[in-house]
């Protein structure tokens, strides 16, 4: 009993076979033909780059005594890096005590002059003495200002200590160590935002009337394909390089540097009669494709093909929108062969 089983399930497995090679109902998946927009295209090398990536210096002169380390996330506003402060500190300190001071005589010449304008008015103080009071009093008032503003520009100094982060992102390089004196304008840490992403290709000058902000373009990268809107075109070639920067959006997060193509038109979007490359059948008299007929027979017909976009590419031949055209099971199909539609 057993081994009738196993021969029937051979014979279950035989027969479709059979029925391919000498004449019966060949399974085979459809598609239609189509009428579609499409343009011919060209690949050019883009990368990938971050919109916020900075290389943060050293705005005081000081030694480091802190510096984030490499891979740190931080958040905007987060401190990556202190110089030491204790100079400006006392700095600070003495300025301060500086304001009292001159806060203490500037109060002293009012009075004064609010006295010297009283015995004025019964003639007791000179005219002369009231003038030098007043030119004192202007002069402390000056003073305090010119102290109040150094004070405010120590204590600017003392928040430019601290490196923060302008915006959020990841710290990738470490130029600096804690310990190291520095200079203003020195390169401590360099600081890259991999949330914020795009692509950044270069292509031929004479194509850049093709291409406008908000046009969506393919990205290949490792075997995968993505669309990204051109977020802008700058149109600006030179003597040694005819080409001009496109920029895409990019919203898969994908590693800084990564290479990719951009699928770039290099003509105006045309209609076109198209089927998908899965139809084509290549064989040595030609490119063929295979339509299923009503009766579901299989006709073969010649066709050249042209453009291309993704999986759909452009055909010429006897063939019209609609026409149902075998996308699997074509390799071994022969012309006028009944065929059993799947799926």
């Amino acid at each position: 009993m057993k081994m009738f089983v196993q021969v029937l399930t051979l014979l279950a497995l035989l027969v479709p076979v059979a029925q391919a090679q000498f004449g019966g109902a060949s399974p085979v998946e459809l598609s239609e033909a189509r009428v579609t927009m499409m343009a011919p295209t060209m690949q050019v090398a883009g990368t990938v780059v971050s919109r916020s990536d900075a290389s943060l210096a050293a705005e005081v002169e000081g030694r480091l005594i802190e510096v984030a380390d490499v891979g740190t996330r931080v958040e905007a506003g987060d401190v990556i890096a202190r110089i030491e402060d204790t100079p400006l500190r006392l700095r600070a300190q003495e300025l301060a005590a500086e304001i009292t001071r001159a806060q203490a005589r500037l109060r002293f010449l009012e009075a004064e002059l609010v006295r010297f304008e009283r015995l004025a008015e019964t003639n007791l103080a000179a005219v002369s003495q009231i003038e030098q009071t007043r030119s004192e009093r202007d002069v402390a008032t000056s003073d305090l200002t010119v102290v109040r503003s150094r004070l405010e520009q120590i204590e600017d100094q003392l928040e430019r200590t601290r490196i923060t982060a302008p915006f959020p992102g990841v710290v990738v390089e470490r130029v600096a160590q804690a310990g190291e004196r520095v200079a203003v304008g020195t390169r401590v840490v360099r600081l890259v935002d991999p949330a914020s992403l795009e692509v950044v290709a270069r292509a031929p000058l004479s194509y850049y009337r093709y291409v406008e902000p908000g046009d969506e373009l393919g990205l290949n990268f490792a075997d995968e394909e993505l669309i990204a809107p051109v977020r802008t075109v700058v149109s600006v070639g030179d003597e040694s390089r005819h080409v001009f920067e496109l920029r895409l959006d990019l919203a898969e997060s994908l590693p800084v540097g990564q290479t990719v193509r951009v699928t770039v038109p290099t003509a105006n979007v045309r209609e076109v009669l198209a089927v998908p490359r899965d139809a084509l059948v290549l064989r040595g008299d030609g490119i063929a494709v295979f339509i299923v007929d009503e009766d579901n027979t299989a006709r073969r017909i010649r066709v050249t093909t042209g453009i291309g976009a993704g999986d759909w590419i452009e055909v010429s031949g006897p063939i019209q929108a609609g026409d149902r055209v075998v996308i699997r099971g074509n390799e071994r199909l022969r012309p006028g062969q009944e065929v059993s539609v799947q799926g």
